[in-house]
């Protein structure tokens, strides 16, 4: 299964589409990839008029429980780089969202977040990339959005990507990427140690959003 056995014509049947899939659980086509254990809930936004697109890695629990994209700590921290609220952030003409992985993945043995099921971008992501051609800037939270939407040009480690921010959001082609570390508060100490990214990047990045979305 890839992007190109997704035949479906508008945004309305592709949501419609996006809410029954489940590949992950029913049919995983990856070699060492076991079948989500559990009922599937993609949480995305599409949107037809939001000129900027959260490209996040996966929902978590909390997420998964209340089909609220960023509905936790880390979805407060991101509000605060973009400087708006919440009923601005949840405003679907104002932002799409749409993680890598539509649906939470589970955790480890450790306890923490599996990354993205594989099989979601490969199926998924061009098709919603091509129904909206409006998408102005491109805020890619995490190295598996990063990797996908900066392809080649990502570089080997997210922060290496993120201190090299101005080197894809000066390209001169296809809407503007910012790469963003995930908001969680396990990179609390990251933002400590990079005292570069609020100071730097931050206003670029809410001077674009308040832009965007006015």
């Amino acid at each position: 299964m890839n992007s190109a056995s997704v035949t479906v014509s508008g945004v309305d049947a592709l949501r419609a589409a996006i809410a029954t899939c489940r590949i992950c659980r029913d049919g995983p086509y990856l070699a060492g990839q076991g079948p989500l254990p559990h009922e599937p809930r993609p949480v995305v936004v599409i949107s037809e008029t939001a000129r900027i697109l959260i490209a996040g890695q996966a929902p978590g629990l909390r997420v998964h429980e209340s089909g609220l994209p960023f509905d936790d700590a880390s979805g407060n921290r991101l509000r605060d780089w973009l400087g708006v609220g919440r009923d601005t952030f949840y405003d679907p003409d104002r932002f799409a969202i749409v993680p890598m992985g539509f649906c939470f993945p589970g955790y480890d043995e450790n306890g923490s977040d599996l990354p993205p099921r594989r099989e979601c971008a490969p199926h998924w992501r061009e098709v919603v990339m091509n129904v909206m051609p409006q998408i102005e800037l491109v805020l890619a939270v995490g190295q598996y959005a990063q990797g996908w939407h900066l392809g080649a040009r990502a570089r080997k480690s997210m922060t290496e990507t993120v201190a090299n921010w101005r080197e894809y959001y000066f390209a001169n082609q296809g809407p503007r990427i910012l790469p963003l570390p995930h908001p969680s508060w396990r990179n609390s100490g990251w933002l400590k140690k990079n005292p570069w990214f609020e100071a730097e990047l931050l206003p670029v990045l809410r001077q674009d959003v308040d832009r965007y979305i006015r």
